[in-house]
């Protein structure tokens, strides 16, 4: 049986991200080894879901049956709008190696990125998220509170 995970977190964190980067790429491919994880849903926002989606997608190149889905609040436009011109690019790196995309809405409103989060825990079985516990009032901390009612 085919199952499926999303990626939440908060908005930037600091430092360096290799040690970050190799303990997610293990516990992904514990997750597709031993979980039977397929497909994975991030929500192609900067900082840690861009990691995770290129994690997702070097995993890719050794279990091929897996899928990187993105799920955007808005339009590519505006998701992007205050980026830097590194982040874009990288953005649509993984907007083009992904296997879909679905947009939650077409513009950009307060609340689009609740909707959004709402509908990564609705896909999801499983939730890897990256959490400052001091941010109980964050997006983050209500969307992992949405995919602990659902467990």
């Amino acid at each position: 049986m085919r199952k499926s995970a999303c990626f939440m977190r908060h908005r930037s964190f600091t430092g360096d991200t290799t040690n970050l980067e190799t303990r997610l790429y293990d516990i992904l491919e514990r997750a597709i080894t031993k979980k039977s994880v397929t497909d994975f849903y991030a929500s192609g926002a900067v900082c840690w879901d861009e990691l995770a989606a290129r994690t997702v997608l070097k995993l890719r190149e050794i279990y091929p049956q897996i899928k990187l889905h993105l799920i955007l609040s808005c339009s590519n436009e505006e998701q992007t709008a205050k980026w830097t011109k590194e982040q874009k690019i990288e953005f649509y790196r993984i907007l083009n190696l992904a296997d879909s995309v679905e947009y939650t809405s077409e513009r950009y409103y307060n609340g689009c990125m609740k909707v959004r989060n709402a509908r990564l825990v609705e896909l999801a079985d499983f939730c890897f998220c990256f959490l400052d516990t001091n941010g109980q009032r964050s997006g983050t901390a209500q969307t992992v509170r949405m995919a602990q009612r659902k467990s």
